[in-house]
């Protein structure tokens, strides 16, 4: 990956959370509905095929997810 695309991602990921933290705050979707949408994100990363290379980025993209669904990133845990 360039660094274009690197910080690209890196910025996409801190908005998509934002907005997250937003919709929750707002509440326009409850905590499990979040999980949810992360959930359904993460498998669509681990179903994703294609190339070897591509495959490792679907999976390093699902851990991350997950990870962020484990974290609490994107969600103010009560």
């Amino acid at each position: 990956m360039t660094d274009d695309q690197t910080q690209s991602g890196m910025a996409a990921l801190s908005i998509c959370e934002a907005l997250l933290l937003a919709l929750n705050d707002a509440k326009i979707l409850p905590e499990d509905e979040i999980i949810g949408v992360l959930g359904d994100a993460a498998s669509a990363h681990e179903s994703a095929g294609g190339s070897d290379a591509d495959v490792e980025m679907n999976k390093g993209a699902a851990a991350l997810i997950r990870k962020i669904i484990a974290g609490g990133n994107s969600v103010r845990r009560r």
